[in-house]
């Protein structure tokens, strides 16, 4: 039965490192999608409480998540076979690119993709958004949050901070106080990676400006266009954004850069993924933990919100894209066909196209 499980975790998360495309909002809302509302593999509540969690703490949010579904489902076996698998597969996807990178000095083709399957994410993104509402904007309290969260986040206010102030605004209400550089040493680029998975709140796109930073305009390690060039790959590959570093790597120092940028930039998500699971489980009796868990969550459907308001209008900008959006909603929502095999055929069309 235990090992059931952890082979039910490995196929699971291995099938969607390899084809879940459009990043951190599409990937919540697979694991919403997949481990909540058919699987049962986590309660809903549940799931929005480690979402607020992951959301909290330095790291790749979505496979960040992906270790706590793991964790629910199999204990600690189960955070690492989970974790590791949602990786393993777009790491390597992103490996490969980068060979053909540097062997051909040119990624190939990947503008179609992009076009075909950024109107499937809009549409996999609303639908578990509308079912997150539902149980996190249970109360008057929460809606206000919930729309203060987002208006914050309009207006360019740190996600961390936004999740973090909603969380504690809720405390408030709700709880009553009683009475193309030079090649880098390996052990110097792992280094750097577990430090940058470190400090990285929310999704994997803040990593980006935190690596032009620090690897084009100080180090000097990679150049602007390799850093445009592991945006790219890293945005339209599967899995995890943070396997643009896994690009980087290779760039920097081959396959063993590649090998070792990829395990130091997660390495960090593993750990917190863990701490704050036993904070979770220490602090679930908490009135105030509680009250706080449910700000965030509020918080949290909002920024997803927000997500997919600025995503849809560069996602459907003609007949083409809005035919693949209804498509992909009629064989999601009533053709009951998986999500993740439905952004995998979108890549495959937009590529042959």
């Amino acid at each position: 039965m235990y090992y059931r499980r952890l082979g039910e975790l490995a196929v699971y998360f291995l099938r969607l490192g390899a084809t879940a495309f459009g990043g951190p909002a599409a990937h919540i809302a697979l694991f919403e999608r997949d481990c909540v509302t058919r699987r049962g593999w986590i309660s809903r509540q549940r799931f929005l409480d480690v979402l607020g969690a992951a959301n909290l703490i330095p790291g790749p949010t979505s496979t960040e998540l992906a270790m706590h579904i793991g964790h629910a489902r199999a204990g600690w076996p189960g955070l690492v076979v989970a974790g590791v698998c949602f990786i393993a597969p777009a790491a390597a996807i992103v490996a490969a690119l980068a060979w053909l990178y540097v062997s051909s000095g040119a990624l190939p083709e990947i503008a179609g993709v992009l076009r075909a399957v950024k109107p499937v994410v809009v549409v996999v993104v609303l639908d578990a958004l509308v079912r997150l509402a539902r149980a996190a904007l249970r109360s008057a309290s929460a809606v206000v949050l919930a729309a203060a969260a987002a208006g914050l986040a309009i207006s360019g206010v740190n996600e961390a901070l936004t999740l973090l102030l909603m969380g504690g605004v809720h405390v408030l209400i709700r709880v009553r106080p009683p009475g193309a550089a030079a090649v880098v040493l390996l052990p110097e680029l792992f280094v750097y990676f577990v430090k940058a998975g470190s400090v990285i709140f929310g999704s994997g796109y803040v990593l980006f400006a935190i690596l032009r930073d620090d690897l084009v305009e100080r180090a000097r390690w990679i150049t602007e266009a390799q850093l445009l060039d592991a945006i790219a790959v890293g945005q339209v590959t599967p899995g995890p954004v943070f396997t643009a570093a896994t690009f980087i790597g290779y760039l920097l120092g081959g396959p063993p850069g590649a090998a070792v940028a990829t395990a130091g930039v997660f390495l960090p998500a593993f750990v917190f993924s863990a701490l704050s699971i036993r904070f979770l489980e220490r602090m679930s009796g908490s009135r105030v933990v509680r009250a706080f868990l449910d700000g965030v969550n509020a918080a949290a459907v909002a920024l997803i919100g927000v997500v997919l308001a600025a995503l849809a209008p560069h996602a459907i900008v003609d007949i083409a894209t809005l035919a693949i959006a209804l498509g992909g909603a009629a064989a999601i929502w009533w053709g009951g066909v998986n999500a993740a095999w439905v952004m995998l055929a979108a890549a495959v069309t937009g590529l042959l196209l």
